[in-house]
């Protein structure tokens, strides 16, 4: 280790023991926080509770400035800038937010201007705001902060276009460093971050994504009412506290009533609540107040709580993503947990139904024409009152039209046409990206079928999509691999299997073929570049910019020639995995 590097790494555990009362750095924690100090870009995709706040935190208080934390939720600002003023050194932090009176917003400001702040968190709302920005950029920050990161990608499971503005706000505040923070990110939604945030030279710090004390397992349903009434068995008898996932508000609120006829203390929580409803239904089951939260995707995100012992997905989610996410907020304290899906294939219809949605011509070309009679530029809230578009809607539009070429969005002049686009021509580029994306959808929710439906190992085939190979050695981490070992112990009494089922799982071994590892660059002769995600018995499955997720047996590559390994292209920064 060089002598800079080996001396940076002691403050570094340095001031995480004397601020934060940390006696020991995680190695991917201290590769990224090196990286954020060397005034790199750097991206960190961590597991829940494998401690990516600490990345931004030790740091923060060595730089010379203000941190700008970018954070999606009120709830989860209040409890970042809680955890960090009583830690044991008390680092100075506030929150800016609507949520808060104009006096406490206003005093957190006089903190900024006089340089007492160590960290500042916002919303991505609040950096659309021209007075927020001047006030940020005034103070010169040492760093920015994206956490969520994976919110900024249209890839992503939870995405949200108020994210894609960043870039420019990063541009307005005078473009520090960006550390960009997420517990789920596939090798398309990392790249998308690293394009949409504007990052260059990026540091990759991805620590391993498998979870040993997590057991998976999956239940097939045929009848509605069948699934219905086994989650809610499932649900009471699995030990507490835990997190039910529905499909809709209805399901959440039904579920809920249900648990608590039984004798649970149990609450529903969706989007359809008021705030003060479910700031205080999270703030029970932090409190240890709740036996069971039953909810939409809307709860999780920032929820700081170590023990929850199971994850009951009463309906499938639409990715590996979004499960994996919502997976991971079981078992922090890395004591066994379950991650539990109730599975009906029906149920993977209406996830189809929502992908489908894409923008018609009219409305793309309409708002061309209306940014074009605008030649010095047009603010958002302008165009909004001018197309009667709802902000989420505007403002995705806006940035799939900056993309296909024919806007561009600044952070000091507003929304321009870029001089020479057609807007016919920028329209067609528009759903071109959009049907590639439903494409990529679509792929990643038969990779979700995939993993309800396969005879292998669980483990390794949720690893696998993230491009991770499992350690060696068996699973003893899901149900097929728990079955496999009963029969191993009380074989069956017959001759053998069906024809056309997969093997039963076996110990991790070294794939058959090194063609094809995991994180190879391939061409297909029909599909373009990809990469090689997973390789599983005699199947390889490898992402496409293009078609998204496909599978293709080792069999059918070999004897058609169809998919050859390519040099990889030279990268810029560097990537470090732990």
């Amino acid at each position: 280790m060089p002598l800079r590097t080996a001396a940076l790494s002691r403050r570094l555990r340095r001031s995480a023991r004397d601020v934060f009362g940390w006696q020991r750095l995680r190695p991917a924690q201290l590769d990224a926080m090196t990286a954020v100090m060397e005034g790199r870009d750097t991206m960190v995709v961590m597991p829940t509770g494998a401690g990516k706040s600490a990345v931004y935190q030790v740091p923060g208080v060595l730089l010379e400035g203000t941190t700008v934390v970018v954070s999606p939720l009120i709830a989860l600002q209040r409890d970042q800038v809680a955890a960090l003023t009583g830690a044991k050194g008390s680092p100075d932090a506030e929150a800016v937010n609507s949520a808060q009176g104009t006096r406490a917003n206003e005093a957190a400001w006089e903190r900024v201007r006089d340089g007492a702040l160590d960290f500042l968190f916002v919303s991505p709302e609040q950096l659309a705001k021209g007075d927020v920005l001047a006030e940020i950029a005034a103070a010169r920050p040492a760093l920015m902060v994206v956490d969520e990161a994976h919110c900024v990608s249209t890839w992503g499971y939870d995405f949200r276009p108020d994210y894609l503005s960043l870039r420019h706000a990063r541009e307005r505040i005078g473009r520090p460093p960006l550390l960009a923070l997420t517990a789920s990110a596939a090798a398309p939604v990392r790249a998308d971050i690293v394009e949409r945030l504007g990052m260059e030279d990026v540091h990759e710090t991805i620590a391993g994504f498998d979870r040993p004390n997590l057991h998976l397992e999956v239940m097939r349903h045929q009848e509605d009412a069948d699934k219905r009434r086994w989650v809610l068995e499932r649900a009471a008898a699995e030990t507490k506290p835990g997190i039910v996932y529905t499909g809709t508000r209805k399901e959440a609120e039904e579920y809920a009533r249900e648990l608590s006829d039984l004798g649970f203390d149990s609450a529903a929580y969706h989007a359809g609540m008021t705030a003060t409803e479910r700031t205080r239904t999270h703030d029970l089951f932090r409190e240890g107040s709740l036996d069971v939260v039953v909810a939409t995707s809307a709860f999780g995100m920032g929820i700081d709580k170590a023990d929850i012992r199971f994850v009951l997905h009463a309906s499938v989610p639409g990715s590996l993503d979004a499960y994996y996410q919502e997976i991971g907020r079981a078992g922090r304290d890395e004591k066994p947990a379950a991650a539990i899906l109730a599975y009906r294939p029906e149920d993977l219809s209406a996830q189809r139904y929502r992908v489908g949605g894409r923008p018609d011509t009219d409305t793309l070309t309409r708002l061309m024409d209306t940014v074009r009679a605008h030649p010095r530029g047009v603010t958002v809230t302008a165009l909004r009152e001018k197309t009667g578009l709802s902000h989420t809607a505007l403002t995705s539009l806006v940035h799939l039209l900056e993309e296909a070429g024919g806007l561009r969005a600044g952070a000091q002049d507003g929304i321009r046409v870029v001089p020479g686009a057609r807007r016919d021509t920028c329209a067609k580029e528009a759903l071109r990206l959009v049907e590639a994306r439903v494409r990529l959808e679509r792929s990643r929710m038969e990779m979700m079928r995939a993993y309800a439906e396969t005879n292998g190992c669980r483990r390794r085939h949720l690893l696998g999509y993230f491009g991770e190979e499992p350690a060696a050695g068996r699973c003893t981490g899901c149900d097929v691999c728990d079955r496999a070992a009963q029969e191993e112990e009380s074989p069956p009494h017959h001759e053998g299997v069906l024809a056309g089922t997969e093997a039963p799982c076996l110990p991790h071994t070294e794939p058959a073929d090194d063609t094809f590892l995991p994180g190879t660059p391939v061409q297909h002769t029909t599909w373009g570049e990809g990469e090689i995600m997973s390789q599983e018995g005699d199947r390889v499955t490898a992402l496409f910019a293009d078609v998204g997720y496909r599978t293709l047996s080792l069999a059918a590559i070999r004897e058609h020639h169809v998919l050859t390994p390519v040099r990889p292209r030279t990268k810029t920064g560097s990537a470090a995995r732990a």
